[in-house]
């Protein structure tokens, strides 16, 4: 019962997100947030869907510590699944998310995603893609985004933590603007690099705002890091080992 109702999820995910896809050609005449929250219905759309389908349901804790900030923060999220990354869209709606370069070359998925003003960078060229991030990270703010990263740089499975990058604290010092970190096990429920998903409840958790202000950016990543992983380990009731390392660009 489990992988039918996987695959069922998988047929309405990917049909969906054809669809979507194929919306997104005629909708580039719309202002840029016009498209943005019809594309952002998609991601919506399809954690009801894993609901539906799958029974994984989410719970939300420290919503006002984004919700009643004024102007545009950046988010920095704790990645283990598929999930946060459809998530946090609508829940830190409007953002702009950092993401690999390939993917808005994907027919239809990639289509969409270019609606959403993310930051594609090239993986291949650390040093050229990191200047970009810093950049446009700090455009994106300026023109009234939030800026969504993951500072792991990529998925990691629960129970354990990635290298944690400092391109978000640099953006969030450069700009002036607010981190928000976030706590977020959606790995159990969907696991990384697997179609299976799994019944149960995610549980996000939104931090109170850091202030850049006189802070550097080591100083702030290991502030971020300890309250995710300490939030995870709350959660989870153990702590997180280290991941295998990898380039990070988070």
């Amino acid at each position: 019962m489990l992988t039918l109702r996987s695959a069922i999820f998988a047929f309405g995910y990917i049909f969906s997100g054809f669809c979507y896809g194929l919306l997104s050609l005629f909708i580039w005449v719309l202002p840029p947030m016009a498209r943005h929250r019809i594309l952002i219905s998609w991601c919506w759309l399809t954690v009801v869907w894993l609901r539906l389908t799958c029974g994984v349901r989410y719970e939300i804790r420290g919503l006002e510590h984004i919700r009643n900030l004024n102007g545009p923060k950046v988010v920095l999220s704790k990645h283990q699944s598929t999930w946060e990354t459809l998530a946090l869209q609508y829940l830190c709606f409007p953002a702009s998310t950092i993401l690999k370069r390939e993917l808005l070359d994907i027919p239809f998925f990639g289509w969409g995603l270019r609606c959403l003003q993310p930051i594609g960078i090239d993986r291949e060229n650390p040093r050229d893609a990191l200047r970009q991030v810093k950049i446009q990270g700090v455009q994106r703010l300026r023109a009234g985004l939030n800026l969504l990263l993951f500072p792991e740089g990529t998925r990691v499975a629960p129970g354990t933590r990635g290298k944690y990058a400092r391109s978000g604290p640099e953006i969030a010092i450069e700009s002036g603007a607010p981190i928000v970190p976030v706590a977020v096990n959606a790995g159990h429920c969907w696991p990384p690099k697997s179609w299976m998903r799994y019944p149960g409840v995610i549980t996000v958790v939104f931090g109170e705002p850091i202030d850049p202000a006189g802070r550097t950016s080591k100083e702030l990543i290991t502030q971020v890091e300890n309250w995710i992983e300490g939030e995870l380990e709350r959660l989870e009731g153990t702590p997180a080992k280290a991941a295998l390392p990898q380039e990070n660009l988070g």
